[in-house]
């Protein structure tokens, strides 16, 4: 089974049909960067949707904020809005229902729904079980330091300082491998990492982008830090991104999908999207 992101998650370089671009993070509203999905240089034609006359989403309830069920049991999140607003630039009915993230490809496969939107990221093993569309998010790594360092987030400006990783991650070796010089200290939780940073017993620290992003905008971070440098979107290190999923071999409805996430970047949709759910932005 596919597995949920963030996590060792990550951008890339990727196109679909030569259109789609994640991990371009050159738009920018505000002091929010968007990434920016769409080449404007090509052009994708609207498939043939006579033999689409509805579509039957499934995702999961407990994933905030890009799955999760409201206390009335209402469906919501940045997965579950995109999955009405593939519905509706495509102008066919759709439902959006819950599983179990672990009963997702048993429901997908028995025909009780005809794509996944549940975060699942794109890497050999999912691939092996499903098609995909084009990624419609990746998560960069990000360094995050106090709001008053005085430091450049590259590799000569981190030597000898000290950066703050979870063990045995993606980000662990991307660091060692290209910031060599800088003085790894490993961490177990998110937690630690977190305080250790408030303290000051760490300089930097280097993880997930989302994840990160959350705990900037909480109040546990008390304002104190920021994102610097970045993004690192290196998919040898941080994977190919989350796409949609659908049955093996269901290429209508995977162009139909594509179709459709070009269309909404490019009429500004995904943007307000991402502002709702992101407003710190993670890129």
């Amino acid at each position: 089974m596919a597995i949920k992101l963030p996590g060792l998650a990550g951008g890339l370089a990727f196109c679909l049909l030569g259109a789609i671009m994640p991990g371009n993070a050159t738009g920018q509203v505000g002091s929010v960067v968007v990434p920016d999905f769409f080449d404007p240089q090509h052009r994708v034609d609207k498939p043939d949707l006579d033999e689409i006359h509805s579509l039957r989403f499934l995702t999961e309830d407990d994933y905030p904020p890009f799955h999760f069920a409201l206390p009335d049991g209402t469906l919501t999140g940045f997965d579950v809005d995109l999955a009405r607003a593939i519905c509706e630039e495509l102008k066919i009915a759709c439902t959006v229902q819950a599983r179990r993230f672990d009963l997702l490809a048993d429901a997908l496969n028995s025909d009780q729904g005809d794509a996944l939107i549940a975060s699942l990221r794109i890497d050999a093993q999912s691939r092996a079980k499903f098609d995909f569309t084009a990624p419609y998010y990746a998560t960069p790594a990000r360094f995050v330091t106090r709001n008053d360092a005085k430091l450049e987030a590259t590799p000569e400006g981190l030597a000898g300082k000290r950066v703050g990783i979870i063990g045995k991650t993606a980000h662990e070796a991307y660091l060692e491998s290209f910031f060599p010089k800088a003085v790894r200290k490993t961490y177990g939780t998110r937690a630690e990492l977190y305080a250790a940073l408030k303290k000051g017993d760490i300089d930097a620290f280097f993880d997930d982008a989302i994840t990160s992003s959350f705990w900037l905008a909480g109040a546990d971070a008390q304002k104190c830090c920021a994102f610097r440098g970045g993004p690192y979107t290196e998919s040898r290190f941080f994977g190919e991104g989350v796409g949609i999923a659908v049955k093996k071999g269901n290429y209508t409805l995977r162009r139909a999908l594509d179709y459709a996430l070009v269309q909404l970047v490019e009429r500004g949709v995904y943007t307000d999207l991402y502002l709702k759910y992101f407003p710190i932005g993670f890129y």
